[in-house]
């Protein structure tokens, strides 16, 4: 899904998580105390995401941080999950900037760990560095 190019900090997810209950919409910390990733923010972040648990809660939720000013920069995914990407739709339907999307098989999200990621307006992802 294309947006405006990002530079940001990658936070890579070692497991799949649910939007619904998995993330405070209210902070953008990943909430769901058995997740690996329990405290982090992904407001503002590359979110590297292996897959997604839950129902079409997730579209909600991922508007809710849009709308909040706590939503990623941007989504990698997997596999796309049309449920998630409604809420960026959704966002920019109703008038507001939303992350933008894109597609990377999970093995190459490890390369990006840590590091601080440049994704492109045409969705050309590269590590910038950090």
């Amino acid at each position: 899904m294309p947006g405006r190019g990002v530079t940001a900090s990658a936070l890579v997810l070692g497991a799949p998580i649910s939007f619904w209950g998995g993330v405070d919409p209210g902070s953008g910390r990943i909430a769901d105390v058995r997740h690996p990733e329990h405290g982090e923010s992904i407001a503002g972040r590359v979110l590297f995401l292996p897959g997604t648990i839950g129902s079409s809660s997730a579209s909600a939720v991922l508007l809710e941080l849009v709308h909040n000013g706590n939503a990623p920069a941007a989504l990698v995914l997997d596999e796309p999950d049309a449920i998630l990407l409604l809420g960026l739709v959704v966002a920019r339907e109703m008038g507001l900037e939303a992350p933008l999307a894109l597609r990377l098989p999970q093995p190459r999200h490890h390369a990006f760990a840590g590091r601080i990621v440049r994704i492109s307006e045409d969705g050309r992802l590269e590590n910038a560095g950090g």
